[in-house]
């Protein structure tokens, strides 16, 4: 079967791989809609990644050398890129009982003609309902990642907010924000479509940070007092300093981004001496959430599924643009890793 393969840093190919045989509580899927991830994906996919020759111990909650230094954390040639799926079961191991042939699934797999996962007590194998859409389902990581930022702001309806960087972590929380019923809500991004689909999606204004200084504008949007939360996807220097100034004194900026190593030019000697922000790491795939033991990773994910199947998010737009699984190493590497201010989040259509 063809998978999507990075070959080495930067460049990937549709490559034969050869599909594994099916185990007795596994399904085999044949995929119709595919999206990679365009954060953390695209560290790995540059080589760049920590990653890369250390591991994170959970033991001392940090990074540290690999054991082997042989052994590298993305194997290129082997690495397979891509995040989400949407398929239907075309086959079954014998001792499968929740799912069967003809069921139309969405989960985790790569960009790929088949996809082979566990079926046994697997909570993210999910059932597609009969309308939900496929835009939706693949938005299921970001969507988690978003709602986690938003939980870990502790935004509250009547807030004020911004959010900076309008990927799809960024566009699905402003969706969430507004539909909590906060008074305001900012986005900030460069690139004006994904700015046109950010006040589609509850936006009440939008700004260009790069025509103007963003964290001055935000204070002046709500009248010199700042947004009680910020939340940062973008992993920009330059989106932090604007959050910094732009949040309100003891607000909270929640920043999400899993961000490069800063250039000179951050200072924490100016607002951030004198505003008090509380600056938060928010990571929903750390354990135990904040708010353990009545939240956890299970159920931000079946409340994000929720959202997403009962249309009270809607992706559509988001998924930008959609190209055939036959052009999809041409278009991970233009509209992934090469461009992507063309894209919002890249949507691959098979078949």
């Amino acid at each position: 079967m063809k998978t999507l393969v990075a070959t080495k840093p930067r460049e990937a190919a549709l490559l034969d791989v050869e599909a594994p045989n099916l185990g007795e509580e596994e399904v085999k899927i044949k995929v119709e809609f595919s999206a990679p991830k365009h954060g953390t994906e695209v560290v790995d996919f540059r080589g760049i990644t920590p990653f890369m020759d250390e591991e994170f111990s959970e033991e001392w909650r940090s990074f540290v050398p690999r054991e082997d230094t042989s052994e590298k954390g993305i194997v290129f040639g082997e690495f397979k890129l891509g995040n989400m799926i949407v398929g239907e079961i075309v086959e079954i191991g014998h001792k499968v009982t929740d799912v069967s042939v003809g069921d139309r699934v969405c989960t985790y797999g790569p960009i790929s003609e088949y996809v082979i996962v566990n079926a046994s007590n697997n909570h993210r194998l999910l059932k597609m309902p009969e309308h939900g859409k496929w835009q939706n389902a693949v938005c299921y990581d970001p969507a988690q990642f978003a709602l986690g930022a938003v939980r870990d702001a502790h935004i509250r309806p009547g807030d004020c907010v911004a959010v900076s960087g309008l990927g799809a972590i960024g566009q699905i929380a402003i969706q969430l924000v507004k539909k909590m019923g906060a008074s305001l809500v900012i986005g900030v991004d460069p690139i004006e479509h994904r700015r046109e689909i950010a006040r589609e999606g509850g936006a009440d204004v939008c700004l260009d940070p790069t025509s103007c200084d963003a964290g001055f504008e935000v204070k002046k949007l709500t009248d010199k007092q700042g947004v009680d939360a910020w939340v940062e996807t973008s992993g920009i220097s330059s989106a932090l300093q604007d959050a910094l100034k732009g949040t309100g004194y003891a607000g909270t900026i929640s920043y999400i981004a899993f961000a490069k190593p800063f250039p000179e030019g951050l200072n924490f000697g100016r607002e951030a001496h004198f505003n008090n922000a509380n600056l938060v790491f928010s990571r929903v795939a750390s354990e135990p959430n904040r708010d353990y033991p009545r939240w956890d990773r299970k159920r931000i994910e079946r409340t994000c599924w929720q959202l997403l199947m009962n249309g009270h998010l809607d992706c559509e737009k988001i998924i930008d643009p959609v190209v055939s699984f036959e052009d999809s190493a041409e278009a991970y590497m233009k509209y992934v890793d090469q461009s992507p201010n063309l894209s919002i989040k890249l949507g691959v259509q098979h078949g």
